[in-house]
């Protein structure tokens, strides 16, 4: 465990995340944690992390089942600082009164500072702009505390502790919005915990390269390669240890986009390791045949990959590793870390959850799960990856299964292929393939009437998906012109039989997801 870190306890907020990734932007390293994870209290007794950050939540601290942790967290004398639900959680073990608000903020507030001197305002102007999202606040706060901030709205919207480094905020200091929300987080980090700075994707890189080296050794490390930036890091760094020992498997399921196999042997050559492609079309379509969830889908694909993939794995002498490049965002979605429903399963991800029985024997190695999106490209970015690679729009595990709303066939699939195919064509075209962060087509198991050729078509309707996002756990839909908009939908509806209609996405994640399945 390094030296200086900062625990998050999660308390479902959709804005969790966005806490440790600012914190690591400013060179500490962060864990996130589930609130409820088995015995907290003595995982952050063992982990001795230099400051604990409650997160907000969307739950109402008088509520059957709302969540809550022992009071004894406060006696560790770790520096603690709250967020929204974290705020109010910290007055209610203190005995302060929380209510309904008279005005519920959602948006921008101007916060005004009433303790300039306060350590967590410390450099920070006494107005400034800040990112509200409660409809709870405090009224009341415990008599060992002060209030140290308010804004029109809300009397209470910033405490501390009179004695210990306790703080609690109302607003949200992780979103861009709070126009000094960075500041106060260092201030946080730096001058109460502090913290030194000890997270640097350099050192991450080298110091990966050589445990890998060290546990490896002379065995062979087996890949399931998938062709995204993700696998892409991971093959490359585990290359730069081993050499050759590493081996690759890329399964060809028949779910990819056009010309994807070729394009993914040629990038791999670029970079001078070698893959093995499986021909596993018919297999894959025949297992999908006739199902329509998508989490059986999921399932489906996610246990043939791994049969074929284990039936190649043994083809190789030697083998004792097998390698995936899991992120961290996978496993939060997947709620590996959570045990409750508060942050219940999004979707299943077929590269999470460990080693199926069959593959035991292996020992997994995944150098990336620490990591979000953005910082897998970072350390792309100093590995010297081509930016093809790097900033190739993520593509789902199950590919096309999953853009395909129901049942999956041939037809389908080749329909949706040359769909996709005109969109990334037009994305380039119009030079905003880079500016924006995954687009892609949904054909949905709808059939509309339309008009080609004076005559009545029966076909398809499909949506057209195109978001922008730091990190993949939140995003917005991208506001692109109507002059793309119209392109696009016409090359399709007039290129591909089968689509005669197009409807663009504007739903934001949350409460979306990105992918429709």
């Amino acid at each position: 465990m390094k030296k200086d870190f900062i625990l998050i306890l999660d308390f479902g907020s959709q804005y969790s995340h966005m806490i440790a990734r600012r914190i690591r932007d400013i060179g500490v390293y962060t864990l996130l944690y589930h609130y409820n994870e088995t015995s907290i209290y003595h995982v952050i007794s063992k982990k001795k992390p230099k400051g604990l950050i409650l997160s907000g939540g969307p739950f109402s601290i008088y509520e059957k089942g709302s969540p809550l942790i022992s009071k004894n967290i406060f006696q560790l004398n770790i520096p603690i600082f709250g967020i929204c639900y974290g705020m109010q959680l910290i007055s209610f073990l203190f005995g302060g009164e929380i209510k309904k608000s008279k005005h519920k903020e959602y948006g921008k507030s101007d916060l005004i500072i009433d303790h300039p001197n306060n350590s967590l305002f410390y450099g920070i102007p006494d107005k400034s702009i800040v990112w509200m999202s409660h409809f709870d606040e405090v009224k009341n706060i415990p008599k060992e505390f002060k209030v140290i901030g308010h804004t029109s709205s809300c009397d209470i919207a910033a405490f501390s502790h009179i004695n210990k480094d306790i703080y609690a905020v109302q607003f949200h200091p992780e979103v861009k919005n709070t126009e000094y929300g960075i500041y106060m987080l260092k201030n946080f980090v730096f001058h109460i915990c502090k913290c030194s700075s000890n997270w640097k994707l350099n050192n991450f890189v080298k110091n990966t390269i050589d445990d890998i080296k060290k546990r490896v050794d002379k065995k062979k490390v087996v890949l399931g390669f998938s062709g995204g930036v993700d696998s892409f890091v991971t093959a490359y760094i585990i290359h730069q240890a081993i050499g050759d020992s590493l081996n690759c498997i890329f399964v060809d399921t028949g779910l990819l986009l056009k010309n994807e196999k070729k394009k993914i042997s040629s990038l791999c050559e670029k970079m001078h390791f070698t893959i093995k492609i499986i021909d596993a079309k018919n297999r894959f379509l025949s297992k999908l045949t006739g199902i329509v969830d998508p989490e059986i889908k999921r399932k489906v694909i996610g246990k043939e990959f791994l049969y074929i993939f284990q039936k190649e794995s043994k083809k190789i002498k030697d083998v004792e590793f097998f390698a995936q490049g899991t992120i961290y965002s996978d496993v939060i979605e997947s709620s590996v870390f959570s045990k409750t429903s508060i942050s219940c399963s999004i979707k299943s991800h077929h590269n999470v959850g460990g080693l199926p029985t069959a593959l035991m024997k292996l020992k997994l190695i995944e150098p990336l799960k620490e990591l979000f999106k953005d910082e897998v490209r970072k350390i792309g970015e100093k590995l010297g990856l081509p930016k093809e690679i790097l900033y190739r729009h993520p593509f789902p595990g199950p590919g096309l299964g999953i853009r395909i709303i129901g049942e999956i066939n041939e037809k389908k699939i080749s329909i949706l292929k040359e769909a996709e195919a005109i969109l990334l064509q037009e994305l380039k075209n119009y030079d905003i393939y880079y500016s924006v962060n995954q687009a892609f087509i949904v054909l949905l198991p709808v059939k509309t009437v339309g008009i080609k050729g004076d005559k009545r078509t029966y076909e398809y309707a499909a949506i057209l998906r195109v978001t922008n996002t730091e990190d993949f756990m939140t995003a917005t839909f991208s506001h692109l012109s109507y002059d793309f908009l119209e392109k696009v939908s016409n090359r399709i509806t007039n290129e591909v039989d089968g689509i005669n209609r197009i409807a663009y996405d504007i739903t934001s994640k949350p409460p979306s997801t990105i992918e429709w399945e």
